[in-house]
């Protein structure tokens, strides 16, 4: 006969398992849209059509991971009723795996931005390339940190990523103030350089999803809500909760 406290203590490891396969599973679909962005700002610079095509491809795979983890999320919160700590977890799994399903939603429209470029044959108004480059590596650092701080619950990582994410609003304004300067100057380039434009405009999107992640892992390990908090009062707000 299963004693009381044995039965607790197995349905305990059964809980603890899941939330432990879910976890790993959002950690898999984050390595797979780090790989998405990388590739699809790769296949814009390099005019590679080939691994843009692959970039969009790769976006279904993005897709059912969503679908999996939201399932299991689903499972856990109706088999199991998590509370407290536990519950915060799973809400956040679900929070970070939407965000991560829109970051491989803008990798996709770089990479067809890429396919476009080299369809038309326009010239690669390379101007643009630098920023298009640096805020590339920018917000793929922004989103490896975000991951890491969530793998980790650190939270000071996370305080840092969503502060990283003024500087990235900052150079995305200073890019597209160039790239408006250079169209008014050169008309026959409003071509190529818009949809440079959209390719910066989805690489700081996927800097504000990654600074959402990094909330998430906030409010994951603290139970504070930082949404439109401005960096300022962060640092603050979040050392008056420890």
């Amino acid at each position: 006969m299963l004693h009381k406290d044995s039965y607790k203590q197995h349905i305990s490891a059964q809980f603890n398992a899941e939330l432990e396969s879910v976890k790993n599973h959002l950690l898999e679909m984050g390595g797979l849209v780090e790989q998405q962005i990388g590739k699809a700002v790769e296949s814009l610079l390099s005019r590679d059509s080939g691994l843009a095509e692959e970039v969009i491809a790769g976006d279904e795979q993005v897709n059912e991971l969503e679908i999996n983890i939201d399932e299991e999320c689903s499972r856990i919160l109706a088999r199991r009723q998590p509370a407290a700590s536990d519950l915060r977890l799973v809400l956040a799994i679900s929070k970070v795996t939407t965000d991560l399903e829109r970051i491989g939603d803008e990798a996709s429209k770089i990479a067809r931005q890429a396919v476009k470029s080299v369809e038309e044959g326009g010239s690669s108004a390379g101007s643009s390339f630098v920023e298009i480059r640096h805020i590339g590596n920018h917000v793929s650092d922004m989103l490896r940190r975000s991951l890491d701080a969530f793998a980790r619950l650190d939270v000071d990582m996370a305080v840092q990523t969503v502060i990283a994410d003024r500087e990235v609003d900052s150079e995305y304004a200073s890019a597209m103030r160039s790239l408006v300067t250079f169209m008014m100057e050169d008309p026959r380039t409003i071509g190529p350089v818009l949809g440079q434009m959209w390719s910066l405009r989805s690489l700081e999107r996927v800097g504000d999803h990654a600074s959402n992640i990094a909330e998430h892992v906030i409010y994951l390990v603290r139970g504070l809500d930082v949404r439109h908090v401005e960096p300022d009062d962060l640092v603050a707000q979040v050392e008056d909760h420890p």
